[in-house]
Parts: structure tokens; C-alpha cells; sequence
């Protein structure tokens, strides 16, 4: 009997004879997988495996909900309810240390489908998913999204820090730990297919913040629970399998700049040469976790449907229109997610050939639940994806799940204390990819938005009140007030706190914009008017702004405020910013200077050489086009807040 069988069984009540067997299920999260980069790799005849699921079984786009953050989206498939009701809002909490700390399973209100299949009997293995620290009980295995991170605790002095709560049941614990990979094991040859760099470089010490370092670790992780999901598949045979890959976003967080990008030159050009492969290796990589899953299930008797989905597309191949962001592109945070992932069935109980029309995530559990002969409950908002079926199941809901305590409840958890090393270490990764700024959780925040999305503005304002009491400097938390007081009508207090928003941070996008709502609603036309075209002064691409801006004056586009030396100058201004994008720096700054003799007050050729002079390394110089820019602008928040920045002593 193998190990984590063994394990298993000794540590766990097994149920499944309670209730009548269902179709088993297989469920692989890929984190970030976008559908149009699979689709194009299909085509290419690079993802054989992505070919068969769309040719055998059900394929479409999974339609995602905003904020498109994995805890949170990860949470809703995993529920089927909306993040205001399972209650994860963001990756990380305050504790009441005051210490930023990332979001655990302690924060979930509801039952997840490991609990509902534990609790009517079916056993569970539930592999690295997000927010199932610490581990609750349940009928299986559940390895939680802090296993990969325990390769941490082996620089530190022994019984210092644990993987409490990290694997249930705790026996498995040793055995599991001997399936983790560490960064350090993922050695020149193995990477050698994703990146190319000197060999001397793997034996940098490990930093979240060194990208190679950061990549093997993704790599690592991805292996590690490809390999511990495929042992409970092959060894357990659960009704339900659950095991999530983060590797995917990561490496697009990293490198997706690079994908297919062409004349790129300078320290772009070099970023290209070793990492340009990465991306698209990376989904070859899923491609064969997808063809290693199919060849286990078909060993097994072929009785297990395959469900594999994303929670979110990614822009690949994009880079910053701001040169003077392209340093710090690869921390993208959520911006370069796209709202569509991908979804695909595949099994005997899937119909064969099936497109399925913009499935939303809200839709992915209660068809698991109806693939395994369970009813979802009234309280998911889902419907059962009846098309994709083979045979229709039942139309009737449960009114709940969340009392229904047959056998394993599921709900039970060790009480552990939190690994502080691990702590940091995953706040430490999640701020490398972008997701965090500052020094404060936006967890509360985002709670109160989802209520501002939800149309329970009341709700919302309160949250928001609240928040502000607590920091009255959180210009976000105001600017989420102000916009939530203009939507119940309390207009003069919505422009109050937008205000304060703006003096605390005068480059609050959401502040800049609403503040132009609320002066149109009040019938300050003219007033409304400007302050959007401040929004898009900071803001190009402010969508909302440009479009209240044609709705109030009537024109037929928005157009810059520029006289003629201006526009003749701009082509030149723009070429500039599309050489600096990929990395050619010296030609940018010869077409600046060609801008400049056209148009010497011009503040966008100024900004455009303070950008290119300081990815040049010249700050000298970068400051002293600010500060003409300033002459001419003294109230632009921008060319302030830049000219702070630049002033300060270099690190």
C-alpha cells in the first residue's frame, strides 16, 4: 500500500460507502492561462494536449468577475458563492499586531465542495489551493498553499518555525514534505528549456526579489504539486481531486513582457535573450501537467471527469505606455489580467465537440456537483452547464449547504499558530509580482467596493465610514466614501471627501474621476469639464474620463489641449515613447530633443525627457526637465510627485 494511501486511510474516516458513487472528478487550476495565447499555441500544434480536451469534450471562455485576484476567484469557483458572502477580499489581512499577513482559511464563511463531498461521504484531495491554510479536517488529504513555502523553515533554527496546520491528516506530513521541491533543486538542465542564463548565476542565495530566483521557485511549486496531486489521483483515487498551478501567472507576471515581443533593444533586448522562452515554455509545461493527468485517469479505468479552467486571462507581449515604467513592468499586479479564462471538460460524461458560450466562474461548482449526483444550492448564483453534459441532471437546489453536517463536516480546524518566516515570505512574493503596495491589507477595502458593485451603496458608505475613521489619511478608503455618498445622492459630502482624498493623494485616479461625477451631477458643467481633463492629464487612458468628456462637450473625440508647435511636435514625442518602450533609449532621446527645438514649452517633451534620462541613469538631467515642466505646470501633482522621487538619494 503506498504511503499517502496508507496515510490517509489510518488518519481519515472513509464514507464513501454512505452514499452512491458518482462521476470522480479531476479539477486542474491553471493561474493566469490565457485563452487566446492557448489558442494560438494550439494552432502552432505546441499544446497537443489543450487540442484533445477542446476536440473530445466541452471548451469556452470562463468569464471572470472583478477584482481579478486569485484568493478571491480561486475562493468563488471553489464556493460558488460571491466573494461578499465566502468573505476573501484580498491575498493578505492585518492582524491585530498591525502586521500585514496573507489571507488564510480562517477568513471563509462558507462551505467549499471539499466540505459539501466530505460531509455526504466522498472523499476529497485538495492540493495548493488558495486560503486552505490552516488545513481543516475532512474526509482526505488537503495540502495547503503553504506547503511550497516550507522549504523556508530549513533556514531557520529547528522547531523555530512549522508547517503546523499545513497538510491534513498531520501523519502525512513527512511524507508529503519529501514530494516538496526546493528552488535550489531545480538545477541548469531544467531550466535550460524555460530560460537562458550562465550557470553561475543559480548559485545566487534565494530571493524573491531576484526574477531567476523567483522562477525556479514558481517551477518548484508547480512541480511540486503536480507531483503530490498526480500521487493522491493515482494512489487515493478521490471522488474529488483538486490541485491548483500558480506557475503560469507567476512567469507571466515575470517575463510576459517578453512573449513574442520583437525590436527590442538596450536592457530590454538583454531581458529578451534570457527569458523571452519562458511564457510560452511555461504553457507547454501546462500542456504536458494537462497530458501526465489525462494518461493517470485513463490508467485508472477512465472513470473521472477532467475539468482544467483558469481564473483570469493575461495580456502577454504588452509593454507599458509610460517608458519610464518599463523598469518596473514585470511587477504588474492585476492590471495586465484579462477578464476571460479558459474552461475545458473532458470524460465519459461530457458531450464531445461542445463550445460553450461565455461560462462564468460562477457556474464551475454546481455543474461539479451535478457531475457528481449532488445538488448545488439556491444560495449560487451558477447555473449547471447542462449543455456539456451527457445526461441532464436534476433542475432542483438544495436551499443550503452550510448546516448539512453528515459524517466529516469539513468546517473543523488545528488550531495553529502562523509560520512567521512563511508569512513573510508569501507577502514577499505576492508584493514581487505587484499585487501589494504600500504597507497596508486592501482587504477591507475591497469589501466595501463589493458592496459598492453589488448596489448595496448604503452598505458600502458605511464600510467605507468606518475605514476612514480608522486611518482619516487613507485617501483610497475617502475616495471609496466619496464615491459611494454620490451614488445614494448625498452629493455635497461626496464632494468633501473626494476632496480630501486628493489633498492627501492628488493622484488618486478614482478621486480625479469621481470628483468630475459629482461636479456634473450638481450642475457645475464647466467645472465637470476640467476636472476630467485633469483626470486625463494624469491619466491618458482613462476610458470613464474620455468618454464623460464627449458626452459633456459634444465633441466627436477627445483632443489634447495643444497649439501648433505642440502638434507638430507630438509625432515626434510619440516615436520617442515607442522606442523607449523597447528599450532604445539614445533614439528616444534624439527625437526628444528634434521635439524640443519644435515646441521648447511643451511639457509632453519635457516629461518625455525626464523619463528617457532617467532610464538612461542621467538624473541630473531627468530633474531638470521636471523642473521646467513645473514652470510652466505648477500645479501638475504628477510632475511633483516624480520630482520628489527623483530628488531622493539613490539606493
Amino acid at each position: 500500500m503506498s504511503v499517502l494511501l496508507a496515510a490517509a486511510l489510518l488518519a481519515v474516516v472513509t464514507l464513501a460507502g454512505c452514499s452512491r458513487r458518482r462521476e470522480r472528478l479531476v479539477v486542474l487550476g491553471l493561474d493566469g492561462l490565457d485563452p487566446d495565447v492557448v489558442a494560438l499555441l494550439v494552432s502552432e500544434g505546441k499544446l497537443p494536449n489543450f487540442e484533445r480536451l477542446s476536440r473530445e469534450g466541452a471548451a469556452g471562455r470562463l468569464v471572470s468577475v472583478k477584482p481579478l485576484l486569485s484568493p478571491i476567484v480561486w475562493t468563488t469557483i471553489a464556493t460558488g458563492r460571491k466573494a461578499i458572502d465566502h468573505g476573501i477580499t484580498h491575498f493578505t489581512v492585518v492582524d491585530p499586531s498591525g502586521e500585514e499577513v496573507p489571507i488564510t482559511s480562517r477568513a471563509r464563511r462558507v462551505r467549499a465542495l471539499w466540505n459539501i463531498f466530505s460531509g455526504e461521504g466522498r472523499t476529497v484531495g485538495l492540493v495548493g489551493w488558495w486560503a486552505t491554510w490552516p488545513v481543516e479536517a475532512v474526509n482526505g488529504v488537503v495540502v495547503s498553499d503553504r506547503t511550497a513555502y516550507h522549504f523556508l523553515s530549513r533556514q531557520v533554527p529547528a522547531g523555530k518555525e512549522g508547517a503546523e496546520g499545513s497538510v491534513y491528516p498531520p501523519a502525512l506530513q513527512p511524507r508529503i514534505e519529501k514530494l516538496i521541491r526546493r528552488p535550489s533543486e531545480v538545477q541548469a538542465t531544467e531550466l535550460a528549456t524555460f530560460v537562458d542564463v550562465p550557470v553561475e548565476e543559480l548559485a545566487r542565495p534565494f530571493d524573491f526579489q531576484d526574477d531567476l530566483s523567483h522562477f525556479r521557485w514558481a517551477l518548484a511549486t508547480a512541480e511540486t504539486y503536480k507531483a503530490i496531486g498526480l500521487a493522491l489521483l493515482m494512489e487515493n483515487r478521490p471522488d474529488l481531486l483538486m490541485v491548483y498551478i500558480e506557475g503560469t501567472d507567476s512567469t507571466s507576471h515575470l517575463f510576459g513582457h517578453l512573449f513574442r515581443t520583437e525590436g527590442l533593444a538596450g536592457e530590454l533586448a538583454v531581458q529578451k535573450k534570457r527569458y523571452g522562452r519562458a511564457v510560452e515554455a511555461m504553457y507547454v509545461w501546462a500542456d504536458r501537467l494537462v497530458g501526465d493527468y489525462l494518461a493517470a485517469i485513463e490508467a485508472g479505468g477512465g472513470d473521472a471527469t477532467l475539468a482544467v479552467l483558469s481564473d483570469h486571462g493575461f495580456a502577454l507581449g504588452v509593454l507599458p505606455d509610460d517608458p519610464s515604467q518599463t523598469r518596473d513592468v514585470r511587477r504588474v499586479s492585476e492590471k495586465e489580467h484579462r477578464l476571460e479564462g479558459v474552461l475545458y471538460l473532458h470524460g465519459k460524461a461530457i458531450r464531445k465537440g461542445v463550445r460553450l458560450g461565455a461560462p462564468s466562474i460562477y457556474d464551475v461548482a454546481p455543474t461539479l456537483l451535478a457531475l457528481s449526483g449532488l445538488l448545488p444550492s439556491e444560495e449560487m448564483p451558477g447555473r449547471v452547464l447542462e449543455e456539456a453534459l451527457v445526461r441532464v441532471p436534476s433542475a432542483k437546489r438544495v436551499a443550503t449547504w452550510e448546516k448539512r453536517d453528515a459524517g466529516v463536516s469539513g468546517r473543523e480546524q488545528k488550531a495553529s499558530a502562523p509560520s512567521s518566516e512563511t508569512d513573510r515570505a508569501m507577502v514577499d512574493h505576492l508584493r514581487n509580482l505587484g499585487y501589494l503596495g504600500g504597507g497596508s491589507s486592501k482587504a477591507n477595502r475591497n469589501t466595501a467596493a463589493l458592496h459598492l458593485r453589488e448596489g448595496r451603496y448604503r452598505d458600502a458608505a458605511a464600510l467605507f465610514n468606518q475605514l476612514v475613521k480608522d486611518d482619516p489619511k487613507d485617501a483610497a478608503s475617502r475616495a471609496g466614501l466619496g464615491t459611494a455618498l454620490s451614488l445614494i445622492g448625498r452629493l455635497p459630502e461626496a464632494l468633501e471627501q473626494l476632496d480630501a482624498a486628493l489633498a492627501i493623494e492628488p493622484l488618486n485616479g478614482s478621486a480625479l474621476y469621481q470628483r468630475g461625477v459629482v461636479l456634473e451631477k450638481l450642475g457645475r458643467r464647466e467645472e465637470a469639464i476640467a476636472q476630467h481633463r485633469v483626470t486625463l492629464a494624469y491619466d491618458a487612458g482613462h476610458d470613464s474620463a474620455k468618454k464623460a468628456l464627449v458626452r459633456l462637450t459634444g465633441a466627436a473625440e477627445v483632443r489634447p489641449l495643444e497649439g501648433d508647435a505642440e502638434r507638430r511636435a507630438a509625432p515626434k514625442v510619440e516615436g520617442a515613447r515607442q522606442l523607449a518602450q523597447r528599450g532604445d533609449y539614445p533614439g528616444a532621446m534624439a527625437l526628444l530633443d528634434e521635439a524640443a527645438r519644435l515646441a521648447p514649452r511643451s511639457v509632453a517633451v519635457l516629461q518625455g525627457q525626464s523619463n528617457v534620462a532617467y532610464l538612461m541613469g542621467d538624473r541630473p538631467r531627468a530633474i531638470r526637465a521636471l523642473e521646467k515642466a513645473l514652470e510652466l505646470e505648477p500645479r501638475n501633482a504628477l510632475f511633483r510627485k516624480n520630482l520628489e522621487r527623483l530628488r531622493r538619494p539613490a539606493r
